[in-house]
């Protein structure tokens, strides 16, 4: 982000009252919260992929009913 985009956000928030600045905070903390979702969301469907690449295979079927 630029400096003059932050420069620009900190002076509207000096604006506001301290009950919507508050407001503010638990919104991006909220947007920090689904970036951080959606990274395990990623991570959890490239490993999911890479296990049933090794486990999905006729050699090991017999495990699959334990």
């Amino acid at each position: 982000m630029h400096t003059v985009q932050l420069e620009q956000l900190v002076q509207k928030l000096q604006t506001l009252p301290p009950q919507r600045v508050s407001e503010v905070e638990d919104f991006i903390d909220s947007l920090h919260q689904r970036e951080r979702l959606a990274s395990t969301q990623a991570a959890l469907n490239a490993a999911e992929t890479l296990l049933e690449e090794i486990w999905g295979n006729a050699d090991d079927a017999h495990y699959d009913r334990l």
